[in-house]
């Protein structure tokens, strides 16, 4: 029998409000409401949710490629809206699980895998920001590990051209099941 969790990667401020140093804008602010059902089904469920977080030090070296942002305990790395709002009125709820990260990829030294094993899921539906590069490499990370992996378009967003591209690009390596 399939056990499944929902990971939820970088919907913070900084990746998706406005005002946030590295934003998706307005394409990740449109998949905040398809986010928070699919959260909310999993939950009722009674299937696990994921928050994988970027989690930075002030002095970080990914600076030296990025702009700062998701600085440990700022309001840029906090969830956004009303991804925010569910997590607070979720957070006790032993089916929802909060790992920071400072990859790309979730899974790498967080214990993400460990954790989901003792938890018996084989298979992990990602969704957030951005499709190109974290939603991507955690694709790649949860294959690495041996998870089955799906993605849910109307659940991702990147500011880039490659959004697409590297949804196929996840079919192609990863047998990843992209749900429309």
């Amino acid at each position: 029998m399939t056990k499944e969790a929902l990971i939820i990667v970088d919907m913070s401020y900084d990746f998706v409000a406005d005002e946030g140093t590295l934003t998706v804008g307005k394409p990740g602010q449109e998949i905040v409401p398809y986010i928070r059902n699919l959260a909310d089904d999993f939950l009722s469920a009674n299937k696990h949710v994921v928050i994988a977080m970027d989690a930075h030090e002030p002095n970080d070296p990914h600076f030296e490629l990025w702009p700062v942002h998701n600085v440990v305990n700022t309001p840029g790395q906090e969830l956004y809206g009303e991804l925010n709002d569910w997590f607070q009125a979720n957070q006790e709820y032993k089916n929802v699980h909060y790992f920071p990260k400072q990859n790309y990829n979730s899974f790498f030294e967080t214990g993400l895998a460990e954790t989901l094993r003792k938890l018996e899921v084989d298979t992990v539906h990602v969704v957030g920001v951005t499709t190109d590069i974290c939603v991507f490499q955690t694709i790649g990370g949860a294959d690495a590990e041996g998870f089955k992996t799906v993605t849910h378009r109307r659940g991702v967003a990147t500011f880039t051209e490659l959004g697409e591209v590297m949804l196929e690009h996840m079919t192609r390596c990863f047998h990843t099941e992209v749900i429309d």
